[in-house]
């Protein structure tokens, strides 16, 4: 069962003031997701929120894909299997990138709250985290998001029909 997870969450952007409960919320994200999957042991994951220019920049660094997104998954683990926190024996699962510039562009567009949209943002990345994939389309896709939606219902931030667009 998961014992505890670690969230650490950084803001290096000023064109989204940060709603409160925002960070709370990432938190119960991350923390359900490991639930869900029943990970094993105590976790550490990085939440950092950019702007659309950083993480356009990020996008391109390390991606190859030129222009921004709205969440970018570094995970630091490979088939299960996870660098330690010598200090506190967490299982440090890697790092998150949300820009809130494109969230909130995002949630305006689908018609729902930021949280709902930051929350959605959180839980896709951490099962990139885990490991899930969607970028080959087909069964994985629709496992992952199924996952997806499992959590936000559970967080009581179900969608309201459908809001995914595909960017390809």
């Amino acid at each position: 069962m998961t014992d505890k997870v670690k969230v650490i969450i950084s803001n290096d952007q000023k064109a989204v003031k940060i709603p409160t409960g925002i960070r709370l919320l990432v938190r119960r994200c991350c923390h359900a997701v490991l639930l869900q999957e029943e990970f094993d042991g105590s976790a550490e994951v990085s939440v950092t929120f950019v702007d659309n220019a950083k993480i356009h920049e990020l996008n391109k660094q390390y991606r190859n894909i030129d222009r921004e997104t709205d969440v970018l998954s570094f995970p630091l683990g490979e088939n299960g299997e996870y660098d330690v926190n010598h200090d506190t024996g967490a299982k440090m699962l890697g790092d998150i990138v949300i820009s809130l510039e494109k969230a909130v562009e995002q949630a305006e567009m689908y018609g729902h709250p930021l949280q709902r949209e930051v929350a959605f943002l959180t839980v896709h990345s951490m099962l990139h985290l885990l490991g899930y994939d969607h970028e080959a389309g087909g069964l994985e896709a629709v496992r992952m998001r199924e996952k997806e939606e499992a959590v936000l219902t559970k967080l009581g931030l179900q969608r309201n029909g459908s809001y995914y667009l595909d960017e390809e």
